[in-house]
């Protein structure tokens, strides 16, 4: 069976700066991918570029057997972005933000409604009926991956999902993304946190637009003899400035 996510020869070109310069990768049906690298390096315009948000400038990328160029609808109705920066209206509360969504989403009001009731659930009353902007990090970040969530996308991108939460906040999230790999998931996830590549079941490494290293965390760190993931990040780094 093919990978969910097939990316070749991709790169993406602003003017003269090469943002992502010929990368190739799969992610697996079901499988959690951690995609690392320092700021700049090309992680989100790469998620951009597969999610149909940016236009491809070289390569190719087939989404679940759909073309990134010509069927991007199609892409984006079986897949969920939650963005670094913008997944929410600050000036909107949670239950405003599900009712925008929903409704740019396609959603039928009786589910709309049903996502409502179901926040409702999962927040304190009093965080319900706020602007967005007002909620605690790690509750804007809960509510961002709901969103994300609602249309049960079979393709779900996460852009530093847990930049600027507390150590308890991102164990829950993890946990969350594990229950959605049991429920047959595909999940890309980037990150800065290096103690959160050994949750994935792959890591790609990418720095000025590169792919620099690829493989399971285990199995990279018994190859290089290093004693952690920070240790692996850091010589990968290294070993690209000088080639």
């Amino acid at each position: 069976m093919p990978a969910m996510i097939e990316v070749h020869d991709l790169g993406k070109r602003f003017g003269d700066f090469v943002a992502v310069d010929g990368i190739d990768f799969t992610v697996e049906r079901g499988e959690i991918m951690g995609f690392l690298g320092p700021n700049g390096a090309g992680k989100t315009t790469t998620l951009k570029m597969i999610m149909g948000l940016l236009r491809i400038t070289t390569g190719s990328i087939l989404i679940d057997g759909l073309d990134g160029e010509s069927q991007r609808a199609g892409i984006k109705r079986i897949s969920g972005y939650m963005s670094q920066k913008f997944s929410l209206y600050p000036l909107l509360t949670p239950l405003e933000n599900v009712e925008l969504f929903g409704g740019i989403s396609g959603l039928a009001r009786a589910e709309i409604r049903r996502h409502r009731e179901e926040l409702r659930g999962r927040l304190p009353e009093t965080m319900v009926r706020i602007p967005t902007a007002d909620l605690p990090p790690g509750v804007r970040q809960q509510v961002a991956l709901f969103v994300c969530l609602m249309t049960d996308p079979r393709v779900i991108l996460l852009d530093e999902p847990t930049s600027g939460v507390d150590p308890g906040t991102r164990r829950r999230f993890w946990q969350e993304i594990y229950t959605l790999k049991k429920r047959g998931k595909t999940i890309l996830v980037t990150t800065h946190n290096l103690d959160e590549a050994e949750y994935a079941d792959r890591i790609l490494i990418i720095h000025r637009g590169h792919k620099v290293l690829e493989g399971r965390p285990a199995d990279l760190l018994e190859r290089s003899g290093l004693p952690t993931m920070e240790a692996l990040f850091k010589q990968a780094i290294a070993d690209h400035e000088t080639h």
